[in-house]
């Protein structure tokens, strides 16, 4: 019996694990970079849009003429329309992130889908036609949300390499957690708004970005969007 529970723990342990690890396959397979060795390096933002932090992330992301991929909040999209055309208009991809950042984990399949269906509609309302990625708020998620994600016509996108730029303390700190880690074919997650308030402040997000950026591209690194590196075989 001792032994049966101990497997028992272990089981329950990994699967938690599995439910928010980025590169975890357990609950569906989903994009999260290529191979090593690739000089490619996919730089992905989450929670906006975002006043005036998305804008001005922009401005730095115009000046090394790179294109990223923004996963939006559907409730901030609906608040600033013009950020999300913005978006477009500078030709990066906008992915869809809920409407209101909740964890899907636990949510039944109604809830999922009504979350992915009203971002969906308030990205569409912004700038008509968009990409068909979607990325999970924290990655949460179980097999049944992944299914229905795919039912809707959308792919998955998690990331292998993370900023953890949430509550960071200072750009440097961004920059650290970054920097190290990148070896090409890498998906970078990153910040341009918070979910839990529109007008969070990123300003220490943009400028370990405009470093980052400056640095890979002295190493020959090539940044791309989403939908580009995953053209490119696996």
């Amino acid at each position: 019996m001792i032994g049966f529970a101990v497997a028992t723990g272990a089981a329950l342990v990994s699967a938690g694990y599995q439910s928010m690890a980025p590169t975890g396959q357990w609950f569906g397979k989903a994009f999260h970079g290529l191979p090593r060795g690739s000089n490619q390096i996919a730089l992905t933002f989450d929670d906006g849009p975002n006043d005036p932090h998305t804008l001005n992330l922009l401005a730095v992301l115009a000046k090394h003429n790179v294109r990223a991929t923004f996963f939006l909040i559907g409730r901030y999209v609906h608040q600033r329309p013009d950020i999300v055309r913005e978006i477009a208009k500078q030709r990066h991809v906008i992915g869809n992130h809920t409407f209101s950042h909740p964890f899907l984990t636990f949510h039944g399949g109604k809830g999922v889908r009504k979350e992915i269906q009203q971002c969906r509609e308030a990205i569409s309302d912004a700038v008509g036609e968009h990409s068909n990625l979607f990325r999970p708020p924290w990655g949460g998620r179980r097999p049944a949300v992944f299914r229905i994600v795919r039912q809707l016509g959308l792919e998955p996108i998690m990331w292998n390499v993370t900023g953890y730029d949430w509550n960071a303390p200072s750009a440097e700190y961004i920059y650290e957690r970054v920097s190290p880690k990148i070896r090409g074919g890498d998906v970078v997650l990153l910040h341009d708004g918070g979910h839990q308030a529109f007008g969070t402040d990123r300003s220490r997000t943009i400028e370990a970005v405009d470093r980052l950026i400056t640095r890979c591209k002295a190493e020959a690194r090539e940044f791309v969007t989403i939908p580009a590196m995953m053209q490119r075989p696996r």
